[in-house]
């Protein structure tokens, strides 16, 4: 954690809470020292690289910190540094969780509805439903299999397999599973899981093997999908395979050889962020470039946290000058439609997936898009 962000949040706390001052205090937790520490480093980066941005000339007078906590991938962690974030470092709002199991913990706890408080911005390699206070600022993992299913009917591939990190929405990936899979005319051969928050693949990759499907989709963390190629590619697994958005391109080049890594398709949720084809793109990459040396290197983490956070941005500046929680979860419900060049968000009071992008890259050699 940012202990200086911590301590000048803490300090203002107070008047915060009380919706006067011009601090805005945003806080994440996240698994920074966990298995996906990177994608969360970067997460946060965006958001960073946006407020820094901002903050340049306030937003009606008030400026953003962010404060970071780390939970490990923990999911008790999770809530116990929610409330902690809550209480003693007066957070306007949450942004830029990670991992099934933690957000479950979260919304099931009650903590948001209890303390007004929106999260905004999240990502987990499972269905959930939609609640009132998690604003997403990306596509469902319903939309990325109904995009993974479209190429796999142009491809002619008819059996294939899923490996899925298991969780409380294990129900809704079935369900969402089955009809991409109808739409495309697949037959799903096998789904293998493996338990939220590990890398522990073994027994899923020993699935896949038994029944030998044309392909598989990989509805997994990073780590676990890194895993689960290199175990599979050495067993003789020739399957194409395919990913959801939160397994990182960078993370799979660095851990994997690159002929494993080649060819693999992953469906983003963002614009990529080496390309300045569009204004969010090319705003992205004019902000990473005056930020100086960051933690982590570019990826679509980090694009996803810039929109994060340029969403974040926008909530404050429709409240005026005085800030608080309920007027966050407020502005974010009324906002219906907004651009910001390249990629929108919209919220309805049914619906908390803020986007319906989605498209579809290749990777080349060291984890690379191709295209």
């Amino acid at each position: 954690m940012q202990k200086w962000a911590a301590g000048f949040a803490l300090a203002l706390g107070t008047f915060v809470g009380a919706a006067q001052a011009a601090q805005v205090v945003v806080g994440q937790v996240a698994p920074f020292s966990g298995i996906d520490g990177n994608q969360a480093k970067a997460y946060a980066a965006g958001m960073q690289v946006a407020f820094n941005a901002a903050n340049k000339s306030g937003i009606n007078g008030n400026t953003i910190t962010l404060v970071r906590k780390d939970d490990a991938g923990k999911p008790e962690e999770t809530l116990r540094l929610t409330q902690e974030l809550i209480d003693q470092d007066k957070a306007t709002l949450l942004a830029g969780y990670f991992g099934i199991a933690n957000i479950e913990t979260i919304a099931r706890s009650g903590v948001l509805d209890k303390n007004r408080i929106a999260l905004v911005g999240w990502r987990a390699a499972q269905i959930r439903p939609e609640t009132q206070n998690l604003f997403n600022v990306r596509a469902s993992l319903r939309d990325e299999m109904f995009k993974v299913s479209e190429h796999l009917g142009t491809m002619g591939i008819t059996k294939l397999g899923i490996m899925y990190e298991q969780g409380p929405g294990g129900v809704a990936l079935m369900t969402s599973a089955g009809e991409a899979a109808q739409k495309a005319k697949v037959t799903i051969a096998a789904m293998a899981g493996y338990p939220a928050g590990t890398a522990n693949v073994q027994q899923a990759v020993q699935a896949m093997i038994k029944v030998q499907p044309q392909a598989i989709m990989m509805v997994a963390s990073g780590a676990a999908a890194a895993a689960f190629v290199e175990q599979y590619r050495a067993a003789g697994g020739h399957a194409a395979l395919f990913a959801n958005s939160g397994v990182d391109p960078e993370q799979l080049g660095s851990k994997l050889k690159d002929e494993q890594v080649q060819g693999i398709s992953i469906a983003q949720a963002v614009p990529s962020p080496f390309k300045m084809s569009s204004k969010i793109g090319k705003e992205f990459a004019d902000a990473v470039a005056k930020a100086g040396t960051l933690e982590v290197p570019v990826s679509y983490a980090m694009m996803e946290g810039y929109i994060a956070g340029k969403v974040i941005i926008e909530a404050v500046r429709r409240q005026g000058k005085e800030v608080s929680r309920d007027k966050t979860i407020e502005a974010l419900g009324r906002m219906d439609y907004y651009d910001m060049g390249g990629y929108s968000v919209a919220y309805r009071p049914d619906i908390r997936a803020g986007s319906k992008f989605v498209e579809m890259t290749i990777l080349g050699g060291k984890g690379k898009v191709r295209q």
